[in-house]
């Protein structure tokens, strides 16, 4: 059974710039797959700018996002809420979007 059977599609994605390099879009496509997880998408938003990366972000047309270089400390100012951990670090690298409210975290502390 899917996870998001009965739920609405939802998007994620990678922004940052550039993307060419990364992995993350055939990372995650593969784990939604082997998860049965279906009515979600996995995008890469390269952002040539902060005028781009403040309309992307703020648009909240995506329900969570990864940040790479060089927005992880650029994206601060737009969110609503920022954790502990990336307060305390000064970047971002994944964003919640709970219902339009956008919440800042940063995972690189946990992974080392």
């Amino acid at each position: 059974m899917s996870h998001s059977s009965t739920s609405a599609f939802r998007t994620f994605g990678l922004i940052g710039f550039p993307l060419s390099h990364s992995f993350s879009k055939k990372y995650f496509d593969q784990k939604f797959r082997n998860e049965d997880i279906s009515n979600v998408s996995y995008g890469l938003f390269p952002l040539k700018d902060e005028q781009e990366l403040k309309k992307f972000v703020l648009s909240r047309n995506y329900s969570g996002l990864n940040v790479t270089i060089p927005y992880k400390q650029a994206v601060m100012p737009l969110l609503d809420e920022i954790s502990e951990e990336a307060r305390a670090i000064g970047a971002v690298n994944v964003i919640q979007n709970n219902n339009g409210h956008l919440i800042g975290c940063n995972t690189d502390c946990r992974g080392f």
